[in-house]
């Protein structure tokens, strides 16, 4: 599988995220925001996580500008598969490419642990690999990682069952560490090609540093 990671000023999980997927075995290649195009071949755009533009404005205002955001978009509407990590996740609703809005955490600070997450649903390619329910264990790192969206989006979300992964504890009970709407952690599209989450999967590949839970969602993608 051939995939293609975004760089932003600001990016600072690319690496992270080629190491995740060289380590599965799959081609890599980053790609600088102001290329106008995306590697023929590619199989998968990841948008990682990182602070692009500084987060000026807000988190992804401005890197949905960026040049390539418009091959990413057109890539998506022909159905090819998009994840957003953390900050990539907020440049895809900032995109218009998954629904909703990212505001700042509940508590106005800045969270870095590792984080229990439930997954709601997995009829989809990301976590086709996990079992409805089934508890994960990833890092979070984020500062605007409390997800909105109005009562109309939100029941859509549910009832397309858009909503794939919500923040519990260790025993599936909701453990909400940013004030995000239902307690969502991540969510897709409705033509489940586009995906995005607030917990970092390519932290999460190795047991030495804490979880190798990643690997199931990263494996999900590979043909």
């Amino acid at each position: 599988m051939n995939v293609t990671v975004l760089r932003f000023p600001g990016t600072n999980c690319e690496f992270d995220t080629e190491y995740a997927f060289k380590r599965l075995a799959q081609s890599v290649t980053i790609v600088w925001h102001e290329e106008e195009v995306i590697p023929a071949n590619t199989d998968l755009v990841v948008v990682p996580g990182g602070f692009s533009y500084g987060d000026y404005l807000r988190s992804g205002a401005i890197a949905r500008f960026s040049p390539v955001m418009k091959a990413v978009k057109a890539y998506a509407d022909n159905g090819g598969y998009v994840l957003g990590i953390c900050n990539g996740f907020q440049i895809l609703l900032e995109s218009h490419l998954l629904p909703g809005a990212m505001k700042r955490n509940e508590n106005l600070h800045f969270v870095s642990k590792h984080q229990h997450l439930k997954v709601v649903n997995n009829d989809n390619r990301f976590l086709r690999h996990c079992e409805e329910g089934e508890i994960l264990n990833i890092p979070i790192a984020h500062a605007e990682g409390n997800y909105f969206i109005d009562d109309e989006g939100l029941k859509r979300l549910h009832d397309n069952g858009q909503v794939l992964l919500t923040y519990c504890d260790a025993d599936g009970n909701p453990d909400n560490p940013n004030g995000s709407v239902d307690d969502i952690a991540g969510i897709c599209n409705e033509k489940r090609n586009v995906f995005g989450l607030m917990p970092h999967p390519e932290r999460a590949v190795e047991t030495i540093l804490g979880s190798a839970d990643g690997v199931k969602m990263l494996e999900g993608f590979i043909l």
